[in-house]
């Protein structure tokens, strides 16, 4: 079996090597992101794998047919970047990744804690010798209501690490979990905007769930909430979120994902001019923290996105599907 992948990152490729051995599949890589005219190519090639930046829509997956290449991987949970409806109208079998869910959810936690002791404006001091307290002061988690939207893998293993702080904890999921009973306490969806002191985001992105954070949600929060969003910046409305934090009715926002990051995140745009107004604007608030789409990027969440990358492909042939089956 041959299996190309794409937006291969030099940290993949100590497992890509380790995984094609034990799969016993020929695989080849790229750095760069699958287009038609490279599928165009990729006769004898039975499937691909990419990472976020590929958009896997009607042209490339046309492109795909063509060349024979039956089956794409995504090597990451969300799948939002690829024609699903489509994939399975022409018969190319899709698949998406898993990871543990602990490393999203320490960096989730650490995310509280950064905008909770506003360690951002701490940090632009300290690099100007300026060691001063004043408006600095902080707040403890302990004494904080948490607001957990989304109890699938990743938002219950964060409901688990507050456990240690000692706050009390609300969660918001459609499909309640009963062994989550005791951790936290479920209520409907403007109960847990009203009385959260912080609010983090679980959420897959979907129709429903776009701008869900929206200028209606947040009127309903408690002034001076803090909002994360380690999940899909789709989910919010920046339009929403940056007049939320000039009027101050949030006190803190801290989110390792932005709507229309492709062509931004997880590239060098150091010398160059980004074209992303929004982006600019609210990074520049003291109690705005932005991080890169990094919540992810652990060791283990490596090895385990690229091992579901080429297994995936290699089970949707021999078996006809795979645990993260899409079509």
């Amino acid at each position: 079996m041959k299996i190309k992948l794409y937006e291969v990152r030099e940290d993949e490729k100590k497992a890509i090597a380790r995984v094609a051995e034990e799969l016993g599949v020929e695989v080849s890589i790229s750095s760069e992101n699958l287009t038609p005219q490279e599928a165009e190519g990729l006769s004898g090639i039975d499937g691909v794998s990419i990472l976020g930046r590929t958009t896997v829509d009607k042209e490339l997956l046309d492109s795909l047919k063509r060349a024979g290449v039956g089956y794409v991987s995504t090597r990451t949970i969300g799948y939002n970047h690829m024609d699903v409806e489509y994939a399975s109208k022409v018969g190319i079998h899709l698949c998406n990744a898993n990871y543990p869910p602990y490393g999203v959810a320490e960096f989730t936690i650490m995310l509280m804690l950064l905008a909770l002791r506003k360690y951002k404006p701490a940090m632009w001091r300290q690099m100007v010798n300026d060691y001063s307290l004043s408006g600095l002061q902080g707040r403890e988690l302990r004494n904080m209501t948490v607001g957990v939207m989304g109890t699938g893998k990743i938002g219950r293993a964060v409901i688990g690490d507050l456990q240690g702080f000692g706050c009390k904890i609300l969660a918001y999921d459609p499909y309640p979990s009963a062994d989550l009973q005791g951790m936290a306490e479920y209520v409907d969806e403007d109960t847990l905007l009203e009385n959260s002191d912080i609010i983090t985001l679980h959420i897959p992105l979907m129709e429903s769930t776009r701008h869900m954070i929206n200028r209606e949600a947040i009127a309903k929060m408690k002034k001076g909430v803090v909002i994360v969003n380690a999940s899909r910046g789709e989910l919010t409305d920046i339009e929403a979120l940056t007049e939320g934090i000039e009027s101050e009715q949030i006190g803190a926002l801290a989110m390792d994902v932005f709507e229309n990051e492709n062509g931004i995140y997880h590239e060098s745009r150091i010398n160059d001019i980004i074209r992303n107004r929004r982006m600019a604007y609210i990074r520049q608030f003291p109690n705005v923290v932005l991080t890169q789409h990094m919540a992810f990027y652990t060791d283990a969440n490596t090895d385990s996105m690229v091992e579901c990358g080429i297994r995936g492909i290699v089970e949707m042939k021999e078996k006809g599907r795979c645990d993260g089956s899409l079509c």
